[in-house]
This record gives structure tokens, C-alpha cells and sequence, in this order.
């Protein structure tokens, strides 16, 4: 039997597994002496939550014209059509990528940089509106607001020698946005303010590629006034995302099937072995159900503002590579927080050792707070205690105070500003203050 009817049998016995209505315990599937999938379905303490039939999550079929057309408008017209200053530009980072940088448009006041999380984009600070998105609010607090787009996602889609349709266009992991394109976008808004420092506030892979900076080019730490991790990921030990479980445990050639070899794009198999994860008989958001972002995250259904649904399911997910992907399911199976492993002959050639080399958490010099929830699957506290321990210069760690906030909650909670955001705007002043 070939590799690839082998792995058609395989993911459609998955696929049939998955879909029964009653499944109690746990799916282990097993190919000679290795494990592909070993996780427990809807456990209270795999999944924080059970869904239940009273929820208050519906998506109406009559959905509003204005949040319909919020679902089609880019992060650029987002920003304008509610009355705020938006600006484009755009970073050439120094291995050829071109980026879009958004801006709402304070000039003379303290820039702050948001770097969105994974499968995320820059429309993520302000897809939920003027009074509910983290960019609008620092914008109204008096800060200039710039909002980074990592290579690979719907706004950082050109080269200057390659398309999209070659390979090595999607050769990238996190690690180089941490090396390359965060470096180049730091400097691009700093020459064109004119200061030299900026506040940072990462949410989930937004954080990662701020540590491999701080490891890779320590120098960068000078132009932080103060680092904010949102959901801060490193190490994934704990991780309980069943995508990042599954790409940790699954042979290459299955994974490469199921969400293509270069361009991270998840086949309908991918996706029907998940969405029972978190949706069940009584969900009936098949939007939900269907979309790897929250398949990778899962949701928590009492701050997730049902009504703006299409608009997240219209700018999400924003895309990502393979690679990048793999590079996740990696952190998890190593428990370690390094660079990309090519395999013992690959990582010798590479980097002169057989594992690869772990990031360099003693060389992120700026000072730092980290934000954390119970619920979080990517992020679960135990990894976060974890990397706490490893950062040199963390100011304070706070777990949001409520048990069942997830990944996603701190960037579109319902309750953003009371829960965090609030906490975090008087972080940033006491930060100024103390530099001053």
C-alpha cells in the first residue's frame, strides 16, 4: 500500500472517530512505536469549559449591514470609516520581505507597537470596534498606535524576488519574524517619530518573536520602554490546543497532507478532525466550528461578542506557513524553547550541533509584564510560570481574574477593558513615569 493511501486510510479513521456524538474517554491512535494523537475530548479540565444548552452564543440570519460590512473592510478602511486617523506604510525587512505597518496617527506622542498573535493580523486591535478594540483605546489615551503585520499574513504577502506561489517565499518560522521583521519595523517607526523608544505589546506569537529578538539582537532592548505579553508563549509543555498537539505528534508526510506542504492552508479533513473539540448538538456556529483559529485556541463563549462574529471570521485566520506551524508542534513535543529542528544531520550542518539551539530568555533586558488566563490552552499558566522564571526583568505577572478567560479573550473579550486593558494603561504611565 502507498504512503499516501496509507495516510487517506489513517485520517479517515480519525475523521470517524472524532465524529461520534458520545466519546467519554480519550483517542490515542498508535503507528508502530509512535504516538499520533493522544488527547482527552471535553474533559472540565481539558477544555475549561463544557458547552451547554442555555449559551448565549448565536449568530443572527438577519447579521447588521454595518458589522457585514466591517467584515469586508481592511484594517486601513476599518480605521477610517469610524472617524479615526489611519495611515499605510510599509517595511522592507533585510532578507526582502515587504510588510504593511498600520497606524492610527497621534504624531508627537509616545508610539506603541501591537504585534498580532498567530493566524492573527494588525485587524485584530480594532475589528471589534471603537469602543472595544485595545487599538482605539490607546489611541484615545494620548498614544501614537502602530500595528505590525508579520510576513506570510493577508498584509505582508510580497517580496522583492519571490511570489507566493514559490517555496521559498513560505521558508520561514517565527524565528525570522523575530530576527528580521520586528528589528525592521522597531526602526522604521522610530526613524519615522523620531524618538528613540517605543512601548511593545505582544499577544501570543506577538510575544515569541520579542523574545527571539531580545536572544537573537539583544541591542534592540535600548528601544523598549516597557514590553506587555498578552497571553505570553516560549514554552508549550502544557499546551492543550489539540492543533498544536496533533502537528507535535503526527508523521511529516500525514501533516503536509492535510495543511499543505508550504502555505499553512488546512484541508477539510484537517478541519472536521477538530471542530468537535469545541462544538457539539447545541452549537450553532458551524463559523466557529470551521475556523482553525479557534480550533487551535477554542473560544470562551461568555466574552465572545456573538454579533461580531462575522467580522472575526472575516479577518481571521490571516495566515501562515507550514514551517511556522511545525515550528509550534516542536516547542511542544521538546518542552524546550528553541530554534526550528531540521533533524540531527540538518541541525549539524546548521548550527553546528545536533538539537538546535535554545533562545536566549537572559538577554530580554527590557522590562516586562505578563498577562496570563486559566483557560488558556496555548498559554496554560504552568508554561508561563515557567518562562517567568527564565526572563530577567519581569515588573509584574498578573492572572486575569476570571477562570475561564482564553487566549483570544485578551484581545476581544467583552470585558477587555475592566478585566486587563484598564490594569495595563496604568502600567504603561507608571513605567513612563519612572523613566522620567
Amino acid at each position: 500500500m502507498s504512503l499516501s493511501s496509507s495516510a487517506n486510510l489513517l485520517i479517515s479513521a480519525l475523521c470517524l472517530c472524532l465524529l461520534q456524538r458520545e466519546i467519554s474517554a480519550g483517542l490515542s491512535m498508535v503507528l508502530g512505536n509512535v504516538t499520533l494523537f493522544n488527547v482527552q475530548f471535553k474533559s472540565p479540565s481539558w477544555l475549561g469549559r463544557s458547552i451547554v444548552g442555555d449559551s448565549n452564543l448565536r449568530i443572527e440570519s438577519d447579521v447588521d449591514p454595518n458589522i457585514l460590512e466591517d467584515s469586508h473592510l481592511d484594517t486601513l478602511h476599518l480605521i477610517q470609516k469610524y472617524g479615526y486617523p489611519a495611515e499605510n506604510h510599509t517595511v522592507q525587512t533585510d532578507d526582502g520581505y515587504i510588510l504593511t505597518l498600520h497606524r492610527i496617527a497621534r504624531p508627537g506622542a509616545m508610539p506603541v507597537l501591537l504585534v498580532h498573535g498567530l493566524l492573527d493580523s494588525s485587524a485584530t486591535w480594532v475589528m471589534m470596534g471603537p469602543n472595544k478594540g485595545l487599538g482605539y483605546l490607546l489611541y484615545e489615551q494620548g498614544y501614537d498606535v502602530w500595528m505590525a503585520n508579520v510576513r506570510g499574513n493577508t498584509y505582508s504577502r510580497k517580496h522583492v524576488k519571490y511570489s507566493t506561489r514559490h517555496a521559498k517565499f513560505w521558508d520561514f518560522t517565527f524565528h525570522e519574524m523575530g530576527k528580521h521583521d520586528i528589528p525592521s519595523t522597531i526602526d522604521f517607526v522610530l526613524n519615522h517619530t523620531g524618538v528613540s523608544q517605543l512601548h511593545y505589546i505582544g499577544h501570543s506569537q506577538g510575544s515569541v518573536v520579542f523574545w527571539i529578538m531580545a536572544s537573537e539582537k539583544p541591542e534592540y532592548m535600548d528601544k523598549i520602554v516597557f514590553m506587555q505579553a498578552l497571553a505570553p508563549v516560549a514554552f508549550l509543555k502544557h499546551c492543550r490546543s489539540p492543533v498544536v498537539n496533533f502537528l507535535a505528534e503526527w508523521h511529516l508526510s500525514v501533516v503536509l497532507k492535510l495543511i499543505g506542504v508550504h502555505e499553512f492552508l488546512p484541508k477539510n479533513e484537517f478541519i472536521s478532525m477538530f471542530n468537535r473539540f469545541i462544538c457539539d448538538e447545541t452549537t450553532i456556529t458551524k463559523e466557529i466550528c470551521s475556523n482553525v483559529i479557534f480550533l487551535t485556541t477554542g473560544f470562551d463563549k461568555l466574552q465572545l461578542n456573538e454579533t461580531m462574529l462575522p467580522v472575526i471570521v472575516g479577518h481571521s485566520p490571516a495566515g501562515a506557513s507550514t514551517k511556522q506551524m511545525q515550528h509550534f508542534g516542536q516547542l511542544n513535543r521538546s518542552g524546550a524553547f528553541r530554534q526550528f529542528d531540521y533533524g540531527w544531520l540538518r541541525n549539524h550542518w546548521r548550527y553546528g550541533t545536533i538539537d538546535p539551539p535554545s533562545y536566549k530568555l537572559e538577554n530580554v533586558r527590557a522590562k516586562v509584564a505578563l498577562y496570563y488566563g486559566k483557560n488558556d490552552w496555548l498559554a496554560p499558566p504552568e508554561d508561563v510560570e515557567m518562562l517567568h522564571s527564565k526572563l530577567p526583568h519581569v515588573v509584574t505577572k498578573y492572572l486575569v481574574d476570571d477562570p475561564e478567560f482564553n487566549h483570544l479573550d485578551f484581545i476581544w473579550a467583552i470585558n477587555g477593558r475592566e478585566l486587563l486593558w484598564d490594569r495595563m494603561l496604568q502600567n504603561m504611565r507608571n513605567q513612563e513615569n519612572s523613566v522620567i
